[in-house]
């Protein structure tokens, strides 16, 4: 596959097509693919349904009822210290706490949904009046330190009348001179020259820029100023040189203390350099910013004082463009989780997200801890009916959850290496693996056995074992089918997840769960890429997730 990474790449993409040709024929055979798709939908014959039908089908009970069971059957219960969960509805009171709760967010590329649900409203509709819900917002995702200078603080004359932002003078050059290829008016400093520069007479790799103007203050105090970026820049005021990060280093945020006067102008002048492509720069300050995220977070640790459990949902913040770094909770939230959990009240974890957290920093000051991805419009009464025991969860991990971003990559499905689990100062293994959840029943595996211990490459063999539920109320299992091919000519993984069957069973029963092994599996690509079936030793693992492999048979290839 073939990646545009800048605007450029299209002469490379395009041009040989175009210069040398393609069929008139590939061309009308993939139009027409295109197309006959389109009139089969009827897009031609009635491009845009009715507003009445639209809202017929958009809030139709059946689609409704689905997203429920989506969200229910993909939430995954991490953690049940003494059984906290399913929490009694018969409880007096509850605290739910955080921003999450009150969202509903659907996660990226989702639309702004229909009808939503968020995780607070499925609680109290739950429970209904007889149980005291109390919500507090907490300290939320977002660390409040600072804010883009706004337009209307800064100004600049244009024959000699002032207008609304800084003067940008950019240059070819590393250093900004007297000589500048480009002038124009910018509103304000909060740039992201990623596949491209700032103009086409500035290569994406090579150029400076110098911002001057006035800077007029709304309000009067001490407060912090500076930049935001991943170059070298400069900041002075009233040609007070504030910060001097003249260097090509790495991302950073650097701030100064400066005393304002309300409405009083200074002279700005903001100074920066690309010498690699992908810039950021962006001209900050403090002034007007709310930062109460230690009185939200007492706020809630009050709620909690008074209620029974205490609810929290937690959550991340990711997608395109917006790659985490750390893993761990953004903002505060983990000093929220904290302090509530040192009032000595039951705590429920609710994540939402799409993807991994570290979590060692606070696993065990709670009580309990599912995952709910983004549970979608009906998300908020899935979410209510795990908490509250109307749904036995049984959803997996589809990513292994790391203790340590240090651990990094961490899969289950690696290739063997020759260094141990651990590091010096640190386990190997997950806290949370491939494959794992919990239940708020118990399974126990038996009997597991191969139809023939022998096969050519060419056979399926079945693989059958018994699956019983010991605990005292019904509930799903996802049995999981892992192989490992034990000595090969190429390094193989050490497990891979073949198969899984989520299976139904009540208190007390005990179901024969089996797996077709089929030739697919066993294959690989040999040293020339060929798809080949080696003869040889095949490791058959069954069990509840990549870590908890209950049952093992060894399944011999033999040539023919």
């Amino acid at each position: 596959m073939i990646f545009q990474t800048a605007y450029a790449h299209n002469k490379l993409f395009i041009a040989p097509f175009l210069n040398r040709g393609i069929d008139q024929e590939r061309i009308d055979d993939a139009v027409t693919r295109v197309l006959r798709a389109k009139f089969e939908l009827g897009l031609f014959d009635q491009p845009y349904i009715s507003e009445q039908t639209a809202e017929q089908w958009v809030n139709n009970a059946k689609y409704k009822s689905l997203a429920k069971t989506a969200a229910l059957e993909s939430i995954v219960l991490l953690k049940n210290e003494k059984n906290i969960l399913p929490i009694d509805k018969k409880i007096h009171s509850l605290a739910v706490i955080g921003i999450d709760a009150m969202e509903a967010r659907l996660g990226g590329y989702s639309g702004p949904g229909n009808g939503k649900i968020n995780i607070l409203e499925g609680i109290r509709e739950k429970l209904g009046k007889d149980v005291i819900v109390n919500y507090a917002e907490g300290c939320g995702r977002k660390m409040n330190e600072w804010k883009t200078i706004p337009g209307n603080c800064l100004s600049t004359s244009v024959n000699g009348e002032a207008v609304s932002g800084l003067k940008g003078e950019y240059f070819t050059t590393l250093t900004p001179g007297t000589d500048p290829v480009m002038t124009r008016i910018d509103k304000l400093i909060d740039f992201h020259w990623t596949l491209y520069s700032p103009d086409t007479l500035l290569s994406a790799d090579q150029y400076s820029v110098r911002w001057t103007g006035k800077l007029k203050a709304p309000e009067s105090g001490m407060f912090r100023i500076g930049l935001d970026g991943n170059d070298g820049y400069r900041l002075f005021i009233n040609d007070q040189l504030l910060i001097n990060n003249w260097r090509k280093q790495t991302y950073s945020t650097q701030l100064a203390n400066f005393v304002f006067e309300k409405d009083k102008q200074y002279d700005i002048r903001v100074e920066f350099y690309e010498p690699m492509g992908n810039a950021h720069i962006r001209l900050i300050w403090n002034m007007g910013v709310v930062n109460d995220w230690d009185k939200k977070i007492k706020d809630a640790v009050a709620t909690a004082k008074n209620a029974d459990v205490a609810i929290i949902v937690a959550g991340i913040e990711e997608g395109e463009f917006r790659d985490r770094a750390m893993l761990s909770l953004p903002g505060h939230q983990e000093e929220l989780i904290k302090q509530i959990s040192a009032t000595g009240k039951p705590v429920v974890v609710v994540l939402v997200g799409g993807s991994a957290v570290t979590i060692q920093n606070w696993l065990y000051n709670i009580n309990g801890l599912i995952d709910v991805w983004y549970p979608g419009e009906e998300g908020g009464r899935a979410v209510a009916d795990v908490l509250f025991g109307d749904y036995n969860p049984a959803g997996r991990l589809p990513v292994t959850f790391p203790l340590s971003e240090a651990q990094l990559p961490l899969v289950y499905n690696h290739k063997p290496t020759g260094r141990g689990d651990d590091y010096n100062n640190l386990s190997g293994l997950p806290l949370f693996p491939f494959g794992y959840g919990l239940s708020y029943t118990k399974f126990a595996y038996s009997a597991i056995r191969l139809d023939k211990q022998q096969i050519h490459s060419n056979e399926t063999v079945k693989v059958y074992c018994s699956i019983t539920n010991t605990g005292n109320r019904e509930g799903d299992e996802v049995v999981q089918l892992y192989i490992r091919d034990i000595l090969s000519s190429v390094a193989r993984p050490v497990l891979e997840l073949k198969g899984f069957q989520r299976i139904h069973l009540n208190a007390g029963e005990t179901k024969t769960v089996s797996f077709n092994i089929t030739p697919s599996m066993l294959q690989m690509l040999n040293e020339k890429l060929q798809t080949v079936i080696e003869p040889g030793d095949f490791r058959i693992m069954i069990g509840s997730s990549s870590r908890e492999l209950w049952l093992k048979q060894t399944l011999t290839v033999v040539e023919k």
